[in-house]
């Protein structure tokens, strides 16, 4: 396979990661919306899918694109590299997805591009921690814990204030506000996610093209990238996500619509100060730390913590289990090829 062809692989792969994210993750703009009825299924996957493609439009710094490109350090970056890093992620996304569990399409790309890395600094007889960025990486996973507990602090924060200003409100009028505030916070939250997981895979094909010496620098990234990555993720998110949805909307707590409204402000307001930053963060771990927030402040059982335990472990196995893939995935290449 030539260079320029498999740059064209690459750039297919890349986009198609993206438009697996957006179904991989769009439980994590619709769930709370499906499971308070307050949208139908269809109609919360357009919303949700409208508002991940306005964030291209306003989310022009792609800060967490640059954050993502610096993940290996730039001598242990090849097409083939960029391969197999997108073949682990993709390989993980498609497995979680089948089985309902929501782990991190963000945390899967990082881990399968960083282990085809460690890789192919071991096929140079180098140490593979060379290959890492470490400060990037150590950011990256540290707001493994950092995220959920953020989103779960501001959605606790965000109830209790609610739940003050509206304890003179007549029940049934409070929750047919609650509904339709709960559009607003659900497209506040789609407009995060498309901010923040659409930027992670425009960091990898602007590595690519930087690889290929299509372009120079990180800055120099043409604007069809960061375009055709918000039109799949968005794409994506209309195809839906339903197992995830059935665990992220019931399975961890039951939702009322105000506690919708918490959940999805709490996961936007986090996901919209990481990306201010530059972290990029998993949209996945920040709803549900939302979530499990707003079902603390009924009552610390309203949680079903063995659902939460389960996708905990999820979560701590996404990096290593995709940087072993990525790993072997390169091995196969180097030793095809």
């Amino acid at each position: 396979m030539g260079v320029t062809t498999l740059l064209v692989v690459v750039i297919v792969l890349a986009i198609a990661f993206d438009y697996i994210n957006g179904f991989h993750d769009a439980a994590n703009s619709i769930a709370t919306i499906v499971s308070t009825k307050v949208l139908t299924p269809f109609m919360a996957v357009l919303w949700a899918a409208l508002f991940n493609f306005v964030a291209y439009f306003v989310f022009t710094d792609h800060k967490v694109a640059n954050t993502i490109a610096k993940t290996v350090i730039e001598q242990f970056i090849t097409l083939e590299v960029i391969f197999a890093g997108l073949v682990a992620a993709i390989s993980w996304n498609l497995f979680t997805w089948y089985y309902g569990i929501p782990s991190s399409s963000s945390h899967t790309l990082i881990g399968g591009f960083a282990g085809s890395g460690m890789a192919y600094a071991v096929f140079q007889c180098i140490n593979p921690i060379e290959a890492i960025n470490l400060s990037a990486t150590l950011k990256i996973v540290s707001f493994i814990i950092f995220a959920p507990l953020m989103g779960m602090i501001i959605s606790i924060i965000i109830t209790l204030i609610i739940i003050n200003i509206c304890k003179k409100a007549r029940p049934a009028v409070a929750e047919r506000w609650f509904k339709i505030l709960q559009l607003v916070s659900s497209a506040g939250l789609s407009f995060a996610h498309g901010g923040n997981d659409a930027q992670k895979v425009m960091g990898i094909i602007a590595t690519a093209l930087i690889a290929q010496g299509v372009i120079g620098t990180f800055e120099e990234m043409p604007e069809w990238v960061p375009l055709a990555c918000y039109a799949a993720i968005a794409a994506g998110t209309m195809s839906g996500g339903w197992k995830i949805v059935k665990t992220m909307g019931t399975k961890i707590t039951k939702v009322t619509p105000l506690e919708g409204v918490s959940a999805e402000t709490a996961g936007a307001i986090t996901l919209g100060i990481t990306e201010h930053f530059g972290i990029p963060v998993s949209t996945t771990h920040t709803i549900t730390g939302s979530i499990i927030g707003v079902g603390v402040v009924k009552r610390v059982s309203a949680v079903r913590w063995g659902v939460t335990i389960s996708l905990l472990w999820a979560w701590i196995l996404t990096i290593p289990v995709s940087a072993i893939l990525g790993g072997l995935t390169l091995a196969v290449i180097h030793y095809i090829l």
